[in-house]
């Protein structure tokens, strides 16, 4: 969606909201039980992780203060020129028709606050008004002149928001705005940049999974946005750009899946070696100022949706913005929200002046939250599961290359300081007390100590904690740790493992994720392993662990995820067809066979995989959902289904997150393949 880019005149509502005094801390009782398991690993932190954007309408961009704060952030990666400003950029005269460009904001002087910075440039080229060639010569300027070494470069920026789908706010001069025309123009800058320097990685533009327009098909495609960019790109990207503002502050739980689907997407659309393309979260925010966009709860959901990202192996993701201005001024959890998404103040007053941000350059809760993740995760670290037992409590878990490991306690309650216990799986903690990083809220920094213990800390209300541990043994000696697995002949309930590192005597261990609990599902000496006994229709993630003749255990494998199928034979079969998705719900067809004995009376029945899904109705048979799951008898008219013979039912399913499909489905009790 399109957000406001606001200068400090701009005019704004002013809405006061006042909540309650906030009372005084309760306790939260009984302890909270968290568990941390370092042999379940999931993605490393890349050098790129932490990034925010800049814009040409922000003329602090490239001051020394702004520099500065950002590195002290940990900020490893800046955007520019900023959102949709991009598709009328030009760089060459730092001009943008129809849009502001502030003094000090060229090419140059951002890339000056880059290098201050010490991050790396991501540049996104003019898609919406400008040509394959005149990206090229930036490419040239940027990288063969002055040898700045940009190496990502997006095609555009939200195209998709080109009045396409019916819905305009992203510059597009092409008289064509069909995905189909942008990804034949992504082909063509891509060839043009690389000529010029081919070490540049080239990002394509993609719809993010549950976000509108995701899914729809426009008249004319031959699939959606994602599908057509894909499938005529695909070979010539390196990475796809996603965006997300969730709007709710309670959505990190979304963000497996949202990234799933990406990849998933990815895989079956962009052609051979599509494992090589990467992702890129290039803009994020909270997206919900009522909330609390810029105080504690916004910081919250910051450092929650980071880290849940980076763990599932995106490799930037970008905060909306460093600069962006006052909005609708509420009050927070004790404190003045000023609906500014930016990290750090533009010292921007309301349009009748009655309220103003504080001076320019103070850190919003958002920066605090970003400069606890650099501090939690570096680069180099390795995520590994964490888990809790109460929804106002979430955790994340890294395992330094060193063999330290750090756990990020995230208490979103505003009333209640809740104690915790802290189970380790395949990490002892040394005794004595650990390094505990903390900000509150309303702090204006984070504060460092060392206080509890690895298996006792308590958690203030609306606060995050990174609680800093070393192993009680040194990590030497330790067999080398097992490379990427990857599985073939998958099938309704088995799967063949292979994984390229090899050591006589040293023993493979498989083990599945099961939340943060691990579940070995066999070992051998050799470098493949045929797992059996498995689900149909279910998502895995597996790691390899090696052991050798002493005990001594390796570091865990690259994660593996892979879904099972249903079996290729049995009494029944369903064809699950999409007519039409609106990127909050559709409308689906099943065609149900019976390839058994001739059946007088059935029952269809399937669960939905998340808990945001819903059936809306249903029809050509009785629909009814219990908890999540959802079961269809027949109607009088088409009970009977003889050998061979199928029917044809329907119904409107309701999403509000990522779209997991069902993908088992029975036939009075038997499960049925599914076509």
């Amino acid at each position: 969606m399109r957000r406001t880019l606001v200068r400090a005149v701009s005019a704004v509502v002013l809405t006061l909201a006042t909540l309650s005094t906030p009372t005084a801390h309760a306790s939260g009782g009984a302890p909270v039980e968290v568990t941390v398991n370092a042999r379940a690993a999931l993605a490393t932190v890349p050098e790129t992780g932490l990034g925010a954007n800049h814009a040409i309408w922000d003329a602090n961009l490239g001051t020394n203060d702004t520099a500065d704060l950002l590195k002290n952030a940990g900020m490893k990666l800046l955007r520019y020129p900023g959102g949709s400003y991009s598709d009328i950029y030009h760089w060459a005269d730092h001009t943008a028709p129809g849009g502001y460009v502030a003094p000090g904001t060229d090419f140059d002087t951002f890339m000056s606050g880059v290098r201050r910075t010490g991050a790396q440039a991501m540049v996104t080229a003019n898609y919406g008004t400008g040509t394959a060639a005149e990206a090229a010569a930036w490419v040239r300027e940027a990288n063969i002149v002055k040898k700045y070494g940009v190496t990502y470069w997006e095609i555009g920026n939200e195209n998709y928001g080109n009045g396409h789908y019916g819905t305009a706010w992203e510059a597009d001069e092409h008289a064509d705005k069909s995905p189909a025309e942008y990804a034949r123009h992504v082909v063509a800058y891509a060839d043009a940049m690389k000529a010029v320097d081919p070490t540049i990685k080239i990002g394509a533009v993609l719809t993010t999974p549950a976000n509108w327009p995701d899914a729809i098909v426009a008249e004319g495609d031959n699939g959606s946005w994602n599908e057509v960019v894909l499938a005529t790109a695909g070979s010539k990207i390196d990475f796809v750009v996603l965006h997300w503002y969730p709007g709710a502050l309670d959505r990190a739980g979304h963000v497996p899946d949202l990234i799933q689907l990406t990849r998933e997407q990815i895989a079956r659309h962009a052609g051979p070696g599509s494992d090589r393309i990467g992702i890129a979260m290039t803009e994020f925010n909270t997206g919900s100022s009522s909330n609390g966009s810029n105080t504690q709860p916004g910081a919250l959901a910051a450092a929650d949706s980071y880290a849940s990202l980076l763990a599932a192996g995106v490799f930037t993701v970008d905060w909306w913005n460093v600069h962006n201005g006052i909005g609708a001024v509420t009050e927070v959890e004790g404190h003045t929200d000023y609906g500014d998404f930016g990290l750090l103040s533009s010292a921007a007053c309301t349009s009748d002046g009655s309220v103003c941000e504080p001076a320019l350059n103070t850190p919003f809760a958002p920066y605090h939250a970003l400069g606890m993740m650099s501090r939690f995760a570096r680069p180099g670290d390795r995520f590994v599961r964490a888990a809790t037992d109460r929804p106002e409590v979430t955790a994340h878990a890294v395992r330094r290359p060193s063999g330290d490991l750090a756990v990020l306690l995230i208490n979103t309650s505003s009333t209640t300081s809740y104690p915790v216990t802290i189970d380790y799986a395949g990490f002892t903690p040394a005794a004595g007390v650990p390094t505990v990083l903390t900000h509150t809220n309303g702090a204006t920094s984070i504060t460092t100590a060392t206080t509890g213990t690895a298996t006792s800390q308590t958690l203030p209300p609306l606060s995050l904690t990174t609680v800093v541990l070393r192993p009680a043994a040194p990590q030497t000696g330790l067999p080398g740790t097992p490379g990427k697995p990857s599985a073939t002949a998958v099938t309704d309930t088995t799967a063949t493992i292979t994984w390229p590192a090899f050591k006589p005597g040293v023993k493979y261990e498989l083990h599945r994720q099961n939340g943060a609990v691990t579940e070995q599902l066999g070992e051998t000496t050799g470098t493949t392993l045929t797992v059996r006994n498995l689900r149909p229709g279910t998502r895995y993630t597996v790691n390899v662990i090696a052991r050798d003749a002493g005990g001594a255990q390796s570091e865990p494998s690259p994660p593996l995820t892979f879904t099972t199928g249903t079996p290729a034979t049995s009494t029944c079969s369903v064809r699950l067809t999409i007519q039409t998705d609106w990127a909050s719900g559709y409308v689906a067809a099943i065609d149900l066979t019976n390839h058994g004995a001739p059946v007088s009376g059935w029952t269809l029945t399937f669960d939905w995989p998340r808990p945001w899904q819903r059936l809306g109705s249903g029809w050509s048979g009785v629909w009814t959902q219990t908890e999540s799951q959802v079961k269809v008898v027949n109607e009088a008219g088409n009970g009977t289904l003889a050998t061979g013979g199928t029917t044809t039912i329907g119904y409107v399913g309701e999403y509000t997150g990522p779209n997991v499909l069902p993908r088992v489905f029975t036939l009075n009790g038997d499960t049925c393949t599914l076509r």
